[in-house]
């Protein structure tokens, strides 16, 4: 790999190895405790995200010094601007904010879905964290527009949009940007909220002598951990926007094409879900009715297979903990290049999609229908189209920086799947540097 990487090396990423190690570690150490003592209470979940974020800020700031980024806006060295010529900004701003956060609420209200079932306690936690959050967004939006290079940013736009300031005359580009960033933390922080303290029971009610009872069993436990990991970290990147950390939203996709494509994945506007119009499991089972059985050779394949899903689950959350601080749909907050990102430009999506032709094997079903077999796998391969699609759509939003394009460039030079996709194709290409063994 020594000659490849001096020949063509891959494009800096914008986090640091370390920073998904530090949460990893964190949240480690509080499944381990809350296992121990048996807390699985939604309060138990919530600080799940905590023990994560927690090491992850700190591993930023105090390792890789992210707060000193150019790409903040933040300017340290210098004086900080008098109060008095950012208190008209920072005013329009707060209003801008406050605004935006209480048209959130309005929007929560009057969305029936988010009063019933795990969205209740999203809701219930943002009603305890609103008079914090207005309390303390006033020294911070103080404080940075002191330190701040260019102070006039999305947030001042979209006040001074509300105010009517300047003849009327905000950024509508920057308004823009602003409430689809809003969009996208409001719809999916309380999707996150509202699945990780269901999750985080899930996992702590596991018996120790159950996990280990079955290789079925241990999949399975292994695959609920993952899924916790992941959720864990990607809530963590959507409260933690914050400029100081490096990890504000630089943009939110402005294309109609991906809000629909992501939308459609999620509820309330999910299709893949039960009884739903792209729904894949009319009569299938888990892959263990298939595999069921406790003969040596039953529990050698049992140990492969679930071993091969518990992999694939495995790179899923690798591409979110990838992310650090920094994951969220629909947004860009700096390119990764490092972890699964150096394999494919979508690790996550190709990953999920085979777990799931894997687990739930569209085309074996219990009630032996042929049209059940190909509605099924026809379905299933309809998911996985909208998934590349998806993947597409976050493509083009991306192009719009060089970063990516470099990024680009070099997986189609390097990435294992443009190669293979490309041999497929019988295209010409210049060979590159092959790693010395």
């Amino acid at each position: 790999m020594r000659k490849a990487s001096i020949t063509d090396p891959c494009p800096p990423s914008a986090v640091s190895h370390g920073v998904g190690v530090a949460g990893l570690g964190g949240l480690a150490i509080w499944i381990a405790t809350a296992w121990h003592y048996g807390m699985d209470g939604p309060y138990a979940g919530v600080a799940a995200v905590f023990a994560c974020g927690v090491p992850m800020v700190l591993w930023s700031l105090l390792v890789d010094h992210v707060h000193r980024n150019p790409s903040t806006g933040i300017d340290w060295e210098g004086e900080p601007k008098p109060l008095r010529d950012i208190l008209d900004i920072s005013l329009v701003k707060l209003v801008g904010l406050w605004t935006t956060w209480g048209g959130i609420a309005v929007l929560y209200c009057l969305a029936r879905w988010y009063w019933d079932g795990g969205y209740r306690f999203a809701m219930e936690m943002f009603g305890a964290a609103a008079p914090w959050l207005l309390l303390s967004s006033v020294p911070y939006v103080f404080w940075l527009d002191r330190r701040l290079v260019e102070p006039h940013d999305a947030s001042y736009a979209f006040g001074q949009w509300i105010i009517g300031g300047a003849a009327g005359l905000a950024d509508r580009t920057q308004v823009a940007h602003h409430l689809h960033a809003w969009a996208v933390k409001g719809f999916f922080l309380a999707f996150m909220l509202s699945v990780l303290p269901s999750n985080f029971a899930n996992l702590i009610h596991w018996d120790p002598a159950e996990v280990t009872a079955s290789p079925v069993k241990l999949a399975n436990f292994l695959i609920v951990l993952l899924f916790l990991i992941d959720v864990a970290f990607a809530t963590v990147g959507y409260m933690l926007t914050l400029k100081p950390l490096d990890a504000h939203i630089r943009t939110a996709n402005p294309l109609l094409a991906g809000w629909i494509a992501a939308l459609m994945c999620y509820p309330p506007f999910v299709l893949m879900g039960n009884g739903g119009p792209l729904d894949y499991h009319h009569g299938t089972a888990e892959w263990s009715h298939w595999l069921s059985g406790d003969g040596s050779f039953q529990l050698a394949v049992q140990w492969i297979y679930g071993s091969v899903l518990v992999a694939l689950t495995g790179i899923y959350a690798w591409a979110t903990v990838a992310f650090g601080l920094r994951f969220s749909n629909l947004t860009h907050r700096g390119i990764i290049t490092h972890g699964p990102y150096r394999w494919t430009r979508h690790p996550a999506y190709l990953s999920k999609n085979l777990f799931w032709w894997l687990s739930t094997l569209p085309f074996l079903v219990t009630t032996g229908s042929v049209v059940d077999m190909v509605r099924n796998s026809t379905t299933l391969a309809i998911v996985s189209a909208i998934y590349y699609w998806r993947g597409k759509t976050e493509e083009a939003h991306l192009r719009m920086d060089p970063a990516y394009l470099a990024y680009s460039e070099w997986m189609r030079r390097n990435g294992w799947i443009d190669r293979l996709l490309t041999s497929f194709k019988g295209e010409h290409r210049v060979p590159s540097v092959q790693p010395a063994e």
